[in-house]
């Protein structure tokens, strides 16, 4: 069965879009932590990342590093902390998200609530900032 990621790949299911190449795609949480926490991964569905093949982990890394860069850039934060967990959804991803001070990084924190339009309004500056580096 495919996961939630890959029907967001396939366009089943909408996103509010960050990035995307033929490889990957980044797109922000619908429960985040943070504004413009954002969710990067393969569209190839692997599991787990370190099963990936070493050059889709390599170019994973490269894809979200862009991603944060235009991140720190389009919400105020001292840096942007990366999280891999894995265990929610059986499909790769890392979790980009704008970050303080250490707790901020906690999944046990309570998510922020956002309106579709708060949303959209980040999404847009991220991937503006995104394209500048592309």
């Amino acid at each position: 069965m495919a996961t939630i990621f890959t029907k967001i790949i396939n366009k089943e299911i909408p996103c509010y879009l960050l990035a995307e190449t033929e490889d990957f795609i980044s797109f922000l949480d619908i429960n985040p932590l943070a504004k413009g926490h954002a969710l990067v991964i393969p569209k190839e569905e692997v599991d787990y990342i370190f099963d990936l093949p070493d050059q889709m982990l390599a170019d994973l890394n490269i894809f979200a590093k862009k991603i944060a860069k235009a991140i720190e850039k389009s919400v105020e934060c001292k840096r942007i902390g990366q999280a891999v967990i894995g265990l929610e959804v059986p499909h790769t991803h890392i979790h980009l998200v704008p970050i303080n001070e250490v707790g901020d990084l906690s999944f046990s924190n309570p998510k922020i609530k956002l309106e579709k339009e708060e949303f959209e309004e980040i999404a847009s500056r991220i991937k503006t900032e995104y394209e500048k580096l592309t």
